[in-house]
């Protein structure tokens, strides 16, 4: 497979402080391919800590874009994960998700439905434009479902960017289980 050179991206994304996201952007970019670098970036998640992909290093992430707390597909997908979360433990993977929601919004989607996962807020919408999946209609600006399977060196092993919600955990189960025999 022919490897694309990945969008300019500035290394480091970072909460500004109105818990959003800061970066300098000049271009947006049209997403981010398989082989590419994750961007990095820190964001406070549904607790108000702050969440990095560097933190991650050395482990498989699943990082879903979603494009609002409480809406019957973000729902679904979010507790399809959590439905599978102690497979995908099992299995050495994080999942977190990431919209463009107030970290109050997340922390009561986080309760109402019982998440064991991070969700970060991603206020400005800077990590979702680093990762090409930020969306808009006018001034109203939200996260495209998009996910990324980053492998454990922090490069993207599977771009997902039809998601169906109800089939979304299966399916990135069955394709995390492959890449790691191939390894």
């Amino acid at each position: 497979m022919r490897r694309r050179k990945p969008a300019s991206i500035p290394p480091l994304a970072s909460a500004g402080p109105s818990g959003g996201a800061r970066v300098v952007r000049t271009a947006e970019p049209t997403g981010l391919d398989e082989g590419s670098p994750a961007p990095e970036f820190q964001l406070p998640d549904q607790n108000g800590r702050t969440r990095t992909l560097l933190e991650l290093r050395g482990r498989w992430v699943v990082l879903y874009f979603y494009p609002k707390d409480d809406t019957p597909g973000c729902t679904r997908e979010a507790c399809a994960l959590r439905d599978e979360f102690v497979t995908f433990s099992e299995l050495g993977a994080r999942v977190i998700g990431v919209s463009l929601d107030r970290v109050k919004s997340h922390e009561r989607f986080a309760r109402k439905h019982a998440l064991p996962f991070p969700i970060l807020s991603d206020r400005g919408g800077w990590v979702a434009l680093a990762y090409g999946v930020r969306g808009g209609l006018g001034p109203l600006k939200y996260a495209k479902r998009v996910t990324f399977l980053i492998d454990p060196e922090g490069c993207i092993a599977r771009v997902y960017r039809n998601v169906k919600p109800r089939t979304h955990a299966a399916q990135l189960l069955a394709d995390l289980r492959a890449l790691q025999e191939c390894r």
